[in-house]
């Protein structure tokens, strides 16, 4: 794998994790699909967070692990935030309309993507997170020339 294709990111804290929330969002430019993988309590739901306030977002974010799926709109952008961890069957995400929520441009968020495999459409980006230190560890992998050009800009807002 190029590396090009892959970024590496360490992170102190949750400040540190919100900023790069909000470089990720505004490298999304509207739009890209984004697979956010690790443990429970490694900071996915921060990390929207960040995206979130990148779009003008201010209130409070929670993971929608019940509902699965939080739109927020922003006049002409859209960012939907999906939770995927209890979802018992990925054929459920049908029943959610699944297909309605990649038919438009936005950002999707989609937290524990591997409940909903098999019917999730590809990443342009996955962000795998694990514990370092104090801080966190982030590789960002691109599955796409979405994905690509998110990631050469979040290189470029990080130099």
């Amino acid at each position: 794998m190029s590396s090009e294709q892959v970024l590496q990111v360490s992170l102190a804290d949750e400040e540190q994790m919100v900023a790069f929330g909000q470089h990720l969002g505004d490298a999304c430019e509207g739009e890209g699909t984004v697979y956010l993988c690790g443990n429970l309590g490694m900071g996915k739901t921060t990390l929207c967070r960040g995206v979130l306030r990148s779009q003008g977002y201010s209130g409070a974010v929670k993971s929608p692990t019940y509902t699965l799926v939080e739109p927020y709109e922003f006049g002409d952008r859209l960012v939907y935030h999906f939770d995927l961890y209890r979802l018992a069957d990925p054929e459920e995400l049908e029943y959610l309309g699944i297909r309605d929520y990649f038919s438009v441009p936005a950002i999707r968020l989609i937290e524990w993507p591997d409940q909903g495999r098999g019917v999730l459409a590809e990443p342009d980006l996955k962000i795998d997170i694990e514990v370092e230190g104090t801080g966190r560890a982030l590789q960002c992998q691109a599955y796409t020339m979405r994905g690509r050009e998110i990631l050469q800009r979040l290189q470029s807002s990080s130099a």
